[in-house]
């Protein structure tokens, strides 16, 4: 089980290529996940998408909403999805009413009621505060080695991604590298994705870009 980054600055088609993956946009080629078509495996993958817009004031707990992506499993599931996300607490509450950072816990929690082996996030941590996105990816890990469960994530933190990720994919319109975090997050790489405006700190892998 793998923890994947997909990483480029903004229009360099992350997010087109999760959904092609995702098989909700057209794209020519040929697409597998578990060397399947994708049709035929979509139900071992969740997805957590970029934004989740719903309207607020709708009176709809957590446990609700949940209820809606149910499926096959029971009641018992969902207790065990918002443990294993830290969101037990917020089973009662409405929606609405949840923070961002609680909010995509909630998200994740849905994409795992189906135990599936393959979980899709596309910049999660969106809306997070900074205290929270440490957090947040300790969980992805969690669900990473725990559970078997292969990650493929779009992400700009590219100082986090550093430290959680198993394998970058680097995007600026076409494939620029993919490898492991050491071979690929270098100077060369980096300007290449987001171009000259790529600060290097004294770390060698800590990096900080703008225009994202």
């Amino acid at each position: 089980e793998v923890i994947v980054a997909i990483i480029g600055a903004n229009g360099s088609g992350k997010t087109r290529l999760i959904k092609a993956i995702l098989n909700l946009v057209q794209y020519n080629g040929d697409i597998r996940i578990f060397e399947q078509p994708i049709r035929s495996v979509l139900h071992r993958v969740g997805y957590v998408p970029q934004r989740f817009e719903f309207d607020r004031h709708f009176p709809i707990t957590v446990e609700e909403f949940l209820l809606l992506s149910l499926g096959h499993n029971s009641r018992e599931r969902i207790k065990t999805v918002l443990k294993e996300t830290g969101m037990e607490y917020v089973r009662s509450q409405l929606l609405g009413r949840l923070s961002g950072g609680e909010m995509q816990r909630v998200l994740i929690a849905r994409a795992i009621l189906g135990k599936p082996d393959l979980l899709v996030l596309d910049e999660p941590t969106s809306g997070i505060d900074i205290e929270g996105v440490k957090d947040f990816y300790e969980l992805i890990r969690h669900l990473n080695t725990s559970h078997h469960v292969t990650i493929l994530m779009v992400s700009h933190e590219i100082n986090i991604v550093y430290k959680f990720a198993t394998r970058i994919v680097c995007l600026n319109k076409d494939l620029i590298c993919h490898g492991s975090p050491e071979d690929v997050l270098t100077r060369e790489v980096l300007q290449k994705l987001y171009g000259k405006d790529v600060i290097i700190r004294e770390h060698p892998h800590e990096y900080t870009h703008h225009h994202l």
